[in-house]
């Protein structure tokens, strides 16, 4: 997070897992949520960073798939999301 971000995560907590296959295996991302930091947000290589509320979210472009990821992230009862390929056509599934 420091090095994408320039903040300090304060007890990470997993609350999610997001997969998709690649050549010869698969894409792992971990979905962590935190309530607390420390020190000041800054772009860098990957993008810009800015605070944005919650509510404001969908008027904003994001990845295609953020509303999914959150559905998983602020469910307690959901913990995967997870692209299954089948050819061409690629399906979300979310657990």
């Amino acid at each position: 997070m420091k090095e994408e971000t320039g903040l300090t995560v304060i007890e990470p907590r997993l609350v999610g897992v997001k997969q998709f296959p690649i050549e010869n295996g698969r894409y792992v991302v971990l979905l962590f949520k935190v309530t607390e930091w420390t020190g000041s947000l800054d772009s860098s290589e990957e993008g810009h960073m800015e605070w944005i509320e919650y509510g404001r979210l969908s008027g904003i472009e994001t990845v295609a798939d953020l509303e999914q990821l959150l559905k998983v992230m602020n469910s307690p009862q959901l913990t995967e999301f997870q692209y299954l390929v089948s050819g061409e056509d690629w399906r979300v599934s979310i657990k």
